[in-house]
């Protein structure tokens, strides 16, 4: 997942924190190197740059090392380093795999600082995962989520005007205006599951519900059985595959080929539509995902990123000066810019007000949430009996009986990931 510099000058340490004076990290001039970890492609190399270069002139006494690191493999590098007595000074994570590295005790509780990074108006989507058992460790980042990509001639063509659907209801009846003439309504391949989930959220369900210190299935809520129900109305409205999601094949592939009025995508799917198929430059638009009624966009889930400082880390101070000044206003308008991201504050939707897809994305970003924050969640996505389940309902079995089983799979993964 996506300058000058702030001209607030961070002053004050980090209470509770390592100090940086006369740590390892301390040159001969008194200047203190900080070993940053960010993900590959998480942001361009000239914003890394100009970022670095900016808060350098800005901090003295701070320089910055910065590693990128790759995705494959990523929680096993950070759970070692987290357990060494080496660790990088900051760390870029997954909002979702922030429980699994706080639950090994790891990672530095920054709840005392909450209110100082602005945390009254962080998007839910990446401050919730970022807390564990009460506590705040990760700091949200950057976030991104999936909007509906649509083409406009194919609108036209039916009548149907994307800025007046609002509702799920509204939705339908355009996809079934749509799903005629040779074109697909909708390409929604069956096993979308995080796009499932956002449907579950609407009808008030969940993909796993917590009770004491025990996790269980919940898919098979009346609320979750309700969101299963309008997916399966909504898929049938296209000829997406029943049994596979949406990289096999590429949907931005199968909407170039001509005949697919929408697809459910990040907005950057659409530069691969187009790269496909350059006659459908300009011919493309987005709406965020609609909601059961006007009054609120569909839920969806937030990816994205959060910062964390590791518990081993000497240069505390100085990792999170590094880190306030990242996830600041100034910057986080400038990453949105830069990247098209959704900033980490709902307070900065406007800095993506003319970029048509972020703008679309910041709409659901504001109602965003993420997959159960527990350890144990890794486990289920890496079996995944969700896809499965989906599978099943969308190829005529009972959606209760194949969801009860879909929630006994997942509460055992959860118990033996945790």
């Amino acid at each position: 997942m996506l300058a000058g510099v702030s001209a607030l000058v961070i002053a004050g340490g980090l209470s509770g924190c390592g100090g940086d004076s006369g740590s390892s990290g301390e040159s001969a001039d008194g200047r203190t190197t900080i070993d940053v970890w960010l993900m590959r492609d998480s942001v361009s190399a000239q914003f890394q740059k100009e970022f670095v270069a900016g808060f350098e002139a800005a901090h003295a006494d701070i320089d910055v090392k910065v590693q990128i690191q790759e995705w494959d493999g990523i929680g096993e590098k950070v759970t070692a380093a987290l357990a060494s007595n080496d660790a990088p000074d900051v760390i870029e994570t997954g909002n979702t795999q922030v429980a699994q590295f706080a639950q090994s005790g790891g990672l530095l509780d920054l709840s005392d600082k909450v209110d100082e990074l602005g945390g009254g108006n962080w998007l839910k989507g990446l401050a919730e995962p970022g807390a564990y058992e009460g506590k705040q460790y990760g700091i949200p980042y950057y976030a991104a989520n999936r909007v509906v990509i649509y083409r406009t001639d194919l609108f036209k063509k039916a009548g149907v005007d994307a800025a007046a659907i609002k509702t799920r209801d509204q939705w339908i009846a355009a996809t079934e205006k749509l799903n005629s003439g040779g074109s697909q309504g909708i390409y929604l391949p069956g096993q979308m599951w995080y796009a499932l989930a956002g449907f579950i959220w609407d009808e008030g369900g969940d993909l796993a519900t917590r009770s004491g210190d025990t996790w269980k299935g919940a898919l098979d809520s009346p609320e979750a059985v309700r969101g299963m129900n309008f997916y399966e109305r909504l898929q049938a409205l296209g000829k997406g595959p029943k049994d596979s999601d949406e990289a096999q094949p590429p949907q931005a592939e199968v909407m170039a080929k001509g005949q697919v009025a929408q697809i459910i995508s990040t907005p950057g799917g659409a530069n691969v539509v187009i790269a496909n198929n350059p006659e459908l430059e300009g011919r493309l638009g987005f709406f965020p995902i609609p909601g059961k009624t006007a009054a609120q966009p569909g839920s969806v889930f937030i990816g994205g990123s959060d910062l964390v400082i590791p518990a081993a880390s000497g240069k505390q101070d100085a990792a999170f000066t590094f880190i306030k000044e990242l996830t600041g206003d100034a910057w986080q308008r400038k990453l949105a810019a830069a990247m098209s991201y959704v900033p980490n504050k709902t307070t900065l939707a406007d800095a993506v007000a003319a970029d048509p897809g972020a703008s679309a994305m910041a709409v659901g970003a504001a109602v965003g949430r993420a997959t159960p924050n527990t350890p144990g969640w890794a486990a289920v996505e890496a079996k995944n009996p969700i896809k499965d389940y989906m599978t099943a309902v969308l190829t005529g079995a009972d959606a209760q009986a194949e969801a009860a089983k879909a929630s006994a799979a997942i509460t055992a993964a959860m118990a033996t990931g945790s």
